[in-house]
């Protein structure tokens, strides 16, 4: 980097912004009770992200957000640079050492040149992405930021990993990925570790996976959300329509939905129950979603665009929608209320349509309270991916997903039996 009497205005601005967007992370994952390696600050304050995002401006460029770069054709991101909060608890998650061999699977440039700086001139990365635009555009970044002779950028589909250059201390996925392919483990080193972002019935985790006898064992998990995996290996969440296209259920690995019989449900009076337990404002529960999904027969997100708030029809706790079952005709979804004129304090609870209504919606209040009894505040669920041979008895307690390749179990400190399986 240029001395401080020869830099530009920009190169100033830019470095302020770096040392700037490093706090920010701190505080960040400070505000969660997490915290962050210095080593990783110190590739935040290096790596020039700006490079990366072209056509943003700097304080674009170095906000503490998620950078959209590519849309496909329903509008739908497909592209992006990851929010650098995000991408420092996932180099958290991957514990990187000098010297690591590492694969990242979805490319933007501006990652990989941060892992290259944790595993230094001795390690190796391979960026790999099946676009040829983001290919481009991270192969152009890191030349520009003088990562062009450190990282290997590779075109692929993400499904089949990079096996030349393998195997890998470490495999970090960067989109939403529905399953784990064989390569990946089969690249993976017999001690190694593979951070992604791994769908389980819609709801998305980062999960660090390890080898544990003949199958994958997680040894710790964080909320996330990323954009989906193309190629081979796509498989997207369906969007259930219930009122047009703006009331939908969000609907995940291959549960049977009949659209017509929610869809008149919705029309019918709205029946709503309240479970007594209660959440902070600032609390975090989403492993209550988890639990709800691990539980229920059927598990999806009941959303709703603008129109859709104002059709009466639902009303949501968050935008992006709330957890929600369902059988043949009738649906409930979890909701909130304030406790306090502060909004400082609310309730869990249900509001539910159609024939079934009323029993819908104890079912959530039942489970919602067995989750605030048993699965609160530390009794948290464990995961682990199995191969499809694997047999039931061999599995843990508690649910069992099933996948193209695998077979993913949750199961929870308190289960007494098998939740249920996902077909």
């Amino acid at each position: 980097m240029s001395s401080e009497s020869t830099m530009t205005d920009e190169e100033a601005t830019a470095g302020r912004l770096r040392r700037e967007l490093a706090e920010a992370i701190v505080k960040n994952r400070g505000d969660i009770g997490q915290s962050v390696d210095e080593t990783i600050l110190d590739a935040v304050r290096a790596v020039p992200r700006h490079l990366f995002t072209p056509g943003l401006s700097l304080e674009e460029g170095y906000a503490n957000a998620v950078a959209i770069m590519l849309y496909d054709a329903d509008g739908v991101p497909i592209s992006s640079v990851s929010a650098p909060w995000l991408q420092a608890m996932m180099l958290q998650q991957a514990q990187l050492r000098r010297g690591m061999r590492v694969l990242e699977i979805g490319s933007g440039g501006y990652n990989a040149a941060l892992i290259a700086e944790l595993v230094g001139p001795t390690g190796s990365v391979v960026t790999l992405d099946i676009d040829p635009d983001v290919i481009a555009r991270a192969d152009q970044g890191l030349t520009d930021a003088g990562y062009g002779d450190v990282v290997t950028v590779v075109r692929g589909d993400g499904e089949f990993g990079a096996p030349e250059y393998g195997p890998f201390d470490r495999i970090l996925v960067t989109v939403s990925a529905p399953d784990i392919p064989p390569a990946w483990v089969d690249q993976l080193a017999e001690d190694g570790r593979l951070v992604l972002p791994l769908r389980i019935r819609g709801l998305e985790r980062s999960f660090v996976f390890e080898r544990e006898g003949g199958h994958l064992t997680c040894t710790e998990f964080e909320l996330c959300g990323f954009v989906p995996m193309q190629g081979v290996g796509e498989n997207r969440e369906r969007m259930v329509a219930l009122h047009g296209e703006d009331i939908a259920l969000r609907v995940d690995d291959r549960q049977p939905v009949e659209a017509g019989p929610l869809r008149q449900a919705l029309t019918q009076p709205r029946i709503e129950a309240w479970s007594g337990v209660r959440v902070g404002g600032m609390e975090p529960w989403d492993d209550l979603d988890m639990w709800l999904a691990t539980v229920a027969s059927a598990f999806g997100y009941l959303t709703a665009t603008d129109a859709g708030w104002d059709s009466g029809l639902v009303t949501l706790s968050r935008r992006w929608g709330m957890a929600a079952i369902w059988d043949r005709d009738s649906l409930a979804y979890l909701t909130l209320r304030p406790v306090d004129e502060a909004r400082t304090e609310y309730e869990f609870g249900a509001f539910a349509h159609g024939p079934n209504a009323i029993e819908l919606a104890d079912r959530i209040v039942r489970h919602t309270r067995s989750w605030g009894r048993d699965q609160r505040r530390g009794n948290r669920p464990h995961f682990e991916v199995h191969p499809k041979t694997a047999l039931d008895g061999d599995l843990p307690q508690g649910l069992v997903v099933e996948k193209r390749h695998n077979r993913v179990t949750v199961s929870w400190p308190s289960t007494t039996g098998r939740a249920g399986q996902v077909q």
